[in-house]
């Protein structure tokens, strides 16, 4: 599903128009931004949570050449989904 038929869906389900539907994800998705932008956690009862992590400097190899390269340290968005999210998959 993209994101255009994940705004047709959500209109759907909750009888709103696609525009209306399309301005409430945005803004879910900014507010996430912008949370996770400060370093804070955001968790959804049932859904799951995001959170920034650090990943250590590490060494990897360079497919093409086979070259060791040096891999910085960086800060990545972490997902981890909620219980009532699992439980939909099992």
């Amino acid at each position: 599903m993209n994101k255009t038929e994940f705004i047709a869906a959500v209109a759907k389900n909750a009888k709103i128009t696609k525009v209306d539907a399309k301005k409430s994800l945005d803004s879910v998705i900014k507010t996430i931004e912008g949370a996770v932008k400060k370093g804070e956690k955001v968790s959804i009862l049932g859904f799951g949570s995001f959170s920034v992590v650090k990943r250590a400097a590490r060494k990897g190899i360079n497919p093409k050449t086979k070259k060791p390269i040096n891999i910085p340290a960086r800060k990545v968005v972490k997902f981890k989904a909620g219980a009532g999210l699992a439980k939909v998959v099992k």
